[in-house]
């Protein structure tokens, strides 16, 4: 195995842990009540941003070093982190929830079809059949869930579904433009963080009413979501897409509808179904095909 292949593996465990915790998402939420979005998006970044200031203050890096980024490299990473969370919020409050998280999906299915672009300096970096059949896979799995939730796609709640397709173009740029500044280091997502949370407290203080969290569950739960899949998650994200294999990325992210609901299933927060295990069938078979590359001896 050479280098380069180690540090692509490396890469990709670094994504599967990111997927796993955004798994925890939902449970996490539903566990810290009834605090609102905005302020919850403010204080969970705040700890995220505070992650990424002590690693790297760790390691020696100076303060200059956390935010001496050129402009673009700012809008990238504060339009993907602080974008897609205020158009997802925007999308859930105007689309059934079932219904917007389904276009929202769409996200890793656009990952895999924009990364051609960038990968196509070499031959083992091309789009393949196998990345698409994958990711297509992965995302009947996911439909095949909401399905089994219940959708009603109307007319009514189009301005909702445009804002989920946001959201879903949003991550997507997002996740394949940090490619392109690949050699900006991952440290850089501790500014991103940072200046989300401000820009979500803001928001919160125009649109909403400040709820704080009511038991000692509650506070843990939003400590365990800025340490996890809104903390540590995006810096794990961030080295996935930039050294691994943003193709099969693609495909492995359409597990995280899938563990985010067994992990609702086994806390008690919601039924099991026949849907789910057919849905996590169809999504392990498309990983197993859009990260074929990845296991060839």
């Amino acid at each position: 195995m050479t280098t380069v292949d180690t540090v692509r593996r490396r890469a990709m465990a670094s994504g599967l842990a990111a997927i796993c915790l955004w798994g925890s998402l939902a449970t996490l939420s539903v566990l810290a009540g009834e605090v609102p979005p905005f302020q919850m998006v403010a204080m969970t970044f705040a700890i995220g941003a505070a992650i990424g200031i002590v690693r790297a203050r760790w390691r020696g890096v100076g303060w200059a070093g956390l935010v001496r980024w050129p402009a673009q490299v700012w809008l990238v990473g504060i339009g993907g982190l602080f974008g897609y969370h205020a158009l997802y919020f925007g999308a859930l409050q105007l689309a059934p929830p079932a219904e917007a998280n389904l276009v929202n999906y769409l996200w890793p299915l656009l990952i895999v079809l924009s990364s051609a672009p960038l990968a196509a300096e070499s031959e083992r970096g091309r789009l393949g059949w196998t990345h698409l059949a994958g990711a297509g896979l992965g995302f009947a799995g996911v439909a095949l869930l909401a399905v089994g939730r219940g959708l009603n796609f109307t007319g009514d709640h189009a301005l909702g579904y445009a804002l989920a397709l946001g959201c879903a173009f949003t991550w997507a740029l997002y996740s394949v433009m940090s490619r392109r500044f690949g050699e900006t280091p991952t440290d850089a997502i501790a500014g991103f963080c940072a200046a989300s949370a401000v820009l979500s407290l803001l928001c919160h203080l125009v649109f909403e009413r400040t709820v704080w969290p009511a038991t000692p569950l509650a506070w843990l739960a939003v400590l365990a979501l800025g340490l996890g899949p809104t903390g540590s998650a995006f810096y794990f994200w961030d080295h996935a897409v930039k050294r691994g294999d943003i193709r099969a990325l693609g495909a492995f992210s359409y597990a995280t509808p899938i563990l985010s609901t067994a992990i609702l299933i086994v806390c008690g927060l919601a039924e099991p179904t026949g849907a789910l295990l057919l849905a996590a069938l169809l999504v392990t078979i498309g990983a197993v095909l859009a990260s074929r590359e990845l296991w060839r001896k």
